[in-house]
């Protein structure tokens, strides 16, 4: 694959980058490994991260008691150990999201509800996939690579230089227009031209366009923009959820566009829309990205969960 200028790895070749440039050799190989040992490696590395990464520890297991407080003490524990594996997992599906090829890929992603899709993009005003953080992020979106003549995606800058190309560079195979997570006049020309453009407004927003909402009952500061978006755009709305199955293979759900959205309401859309994705986090909860300070900036009287 040819890429642009601003994705080449040349600049990186110091002795600072070594360790991002061995983490990439070692995604290229994890991509190429029959997937008993994609999962027993995975899982492996997670659990070292559990050990390694106390205040990411001690996040998750926060998020985790304050969104599953029916769990007995055991069982937020060992959704705790499972999460870490998916986490490591995480490292492992990047590989397989940015180096296989999409026919191989397509032979472990089944892909359910491609007719909404179709029938969204049909209209021509292009589609929000409403989706969110989880570990297995890179698999899912991949496969737009082949559902779509056009896909986007936004990002956020990360502080390794090294990485913040890494990334683009491998999610490039299917968003060959990337848009900074703050610059709202790219993503509606996105959508114009009949893009379908992954959205992911899951984690804490703290501008204008957010409300204090509930999250698994938690009061959380939430990004409502997504409605917003779509009354200003035209663009369809579609769930758009991936995870892991237990036998290593992945699942992508598309999801019918809701009725009467966006209403008048950007609220209760919000509401309505993670409802959704609290639902699918339910069917496989490990699989959701707790190391994030999700109830973080919330404004007084309510506590910082996340203080010693």
């Amino acid at each position: 694959m040819k890429y642009p200028p601003e994705l080449s790895l040349a600049p990186f070749a110091g002795p600072r980058y070594w360790p991002t440039w061995l983490l990439l050799g070692c995604m290229h190989a994890a991509a190429k490994l029959p997937r008993a040992w994609q999962l027993r490696i995975g899982r492996t590395l997670g659990r070292s991260l559990q050990r390694l990464k106390r205040r990411e520890h001690r996040v998750a297991r926060r998020n985790i008691e304050l969104c599953f407080g029916d769990l007995s003490t055991a069982e937020q524990r060992r959704l705790l150990d499972r999460h870490f594996e998916a986490v490591g997992m995480s490292f492992v599906e990047m590989g397989i999201g940015w180096f296989t090829p999409i026919e191989r890929l397509l032979k472990r992603v089944t892909v359910h509800g491609r007719e909404h899709l179709d029938e969204a993009l049909a209209r021509g005003k292009g589609v929000l996939l409403f989706t969110a953080h989880f570990t297995t992020l890179e698999v899912g979106v991949a496969v737009l690579e082949a559902l779509v003549p056009r896909a986007s995606c936004m990002y956020r800058p990360q502080r390794n230089a090294m990485m913040d190309v890494m990334i683009r560079r491998g999610r490039h195979r299917f968003a060959k227009e990337q848009i900074p997570r703050d610059n709202v006049r790219a993503l509606l020309r996105s959508l114009r031209d009949n893009s379908a453009v992954c959205y992911l407004p899951d984690q804490t927003y703290l501008g204008k366009q957010s409300e204090l909402l509930p999250f698994f009952g938690e009061p959380a500061v939430t990004n409502t923009a997504t409605s917003k978006l779509a009354a200003i755009s035209g663009a369809t709305v579609l769930p758009y959820f991936f995870r892991r199955l237990p036998n290593g293979d992945y699942r992508v759900d598309i999801g019918a566009p809701l009725a009467d959205f966006p209403s008048e309401s950007a609220l209760q859309d919000t509401e309505r829309l993670f409802a959704l994705l609290e639902s699918y986090i339910k069917v496989a909860p490990e699989q959701y990205l707790w190391l994030y300070k999700k109830f973080k900036g919330r404004p007084p009287p309510l506590p910082d969960v996340y203080a010693r």
